[in-house]
C-alpha cells in the first residue's frame, strides 16, 4: 500500500472514529451486548451439553469468538447510509485511493472489536475466569479472534455494498446468526445429532473457538485447530476483500 493510500485510509478512519462522539449510545450498546450474552448463557439459560469440566471455562472463549461474528450491522449500516446519502460518490470524485473509505471503516470496526474483547475478558476475570497459557497464549488467542473478525467484517462490507440500502441490512444480518449459533461456542458438537455436529465442526468459527480454548488450556479441548483457525479467515479474506474493493470501484460507473 502506497503512502498516499495509507494517508487516505487514516483520514477515513478518523472520520469513522468521529462518529463515536456523535453516537456514543451505539458504541456502549456494542460493548455491553456481548457481556449480556455471556451472563445470560452462563447464569440464566445455562447449557454446556457435552462439556467436561467447568462450563465457564468452555463458555467464555466461545463467547469471545461469538462476539467477533456479531455486531457487523453497525459497519454495514454506515456503508449503506453513505451510499444512499451520496457521500461515497463525493469521496470517489476526490483524488483518493480506491478503497480508502472501506479501509477506514474496517479500521474503526477493528478498534471497537478490540475494545469489546478487552471488556469481555475483564468481565470474565471478574467472574473468576483465569485464562491459562500465560501472556503469550492470551495475545495469540486475541490475534486469532481479531483475524476472524477481520474476515467477517469484509464479508459484511461486501454484502452491504451488494444490498445497497440500509433497510436491506437487517435481512442480510440474519445470515450472521446461523454462523454464530451453528458453532461450538455454547455446546460441544459431540452432544448434537450426527449431521448437525458435522456442520458445527466445519464452521470456521468453531475452529477459532477451539483454537482459543486450546491456547487458554481448557480441559478436554482438541488440539490441532490452530492452522484451520488461521487458514479459514485468510481464505475468506482472499475471496471477499477483492470482491468488496472491486464492487466499490464500480459504483456510479
Amino acid at each position: 500500500m502506497s503512502a498516499h493510500a495509507v494517508t487516505d485510509s487514516w483520514t477515513m478512519t478518523r472520520r469513522e472514529l468521529a462518529r463515536w462522539g456523535r453516537q456514543p449510545v451505539q458504541l456502549v450498546v456494542n460493548l455491553v451486548f456481548p457481556v449480556m450474552l455471556l451472563l445470560m448463557f452462563g447464569y440464566l439459560v445455562g447449557g454446556g451439553r457435552g462439556v467436561s469440566g467447568e462450563y465457564r471455562d468452555y463458555l467464555i472463549p466461545g463467547m469471545l469468538a461469538l462476539t467477533m461474528a456479531f455486531g457487523l450491522e453497525g459497519t454495514m449500516l454506515a456503508v449503506t447510509q453513505d451510499l444512499n446519502k451520496g457521500v461515497i460518490d463525493r469521496f470517489r470524485s476526490m483524488p483518493m485511493a480506491n478503497g480508502a473509505v472501506l479501509v477506514g471503516r474496517s479500521a474503526a470496526d477493528m478498534l471497537q472489536s478490540a475494545m469489546a474483547l478487552v471488556v469481555l475478558i475483564g468481565v470474565g476475570a471478574a467472574l473468576g475466569w483465569r485464562p491459562g497459557g500465560g501472556p503469550t497464549a492470551l495475545l495469540g488467542a486475541v490475534g486469532l479472534l481479531l483475524l476472524f473478525r477481520f474476515a467477517m467484517l469484509w464479508i459484511g462490507i461486501h454484502l452491504a455494498l451488494v444490498a445497497g440500502k440500509p433497510e436491506m441490512v437487517q435481512a442480510v444480518q440474519i445470515l450472521v446468526w446461523p454462523v454464530g449459533f451453528l458453532s461450538n461456542a455454547l455446546a460441544a458438537p459431540g452432544s448434537m445429532p450426527g449431521w448437525l455436529g458435522t456442520v458445527v465442526e466445519w464452521n470456521p468459527m468453531s475452529h477459532t473457538a477451539t483454537a482459543v480454548r486450546d491456547l487458554f488450556g481448557v480441559p478436554g479441548t482438541e488440539s490441532g485447530h490452530l492452522w484451520a483457525a488461521v487458514l479459514w479467515p485468510l481464505a475468506l479474506l482472499a475471496a471477499f476483500f477483492p470482491l468488496a474493493v472491486r464492487r466499490f470501484g464500480r459504483l456510479s460507473r
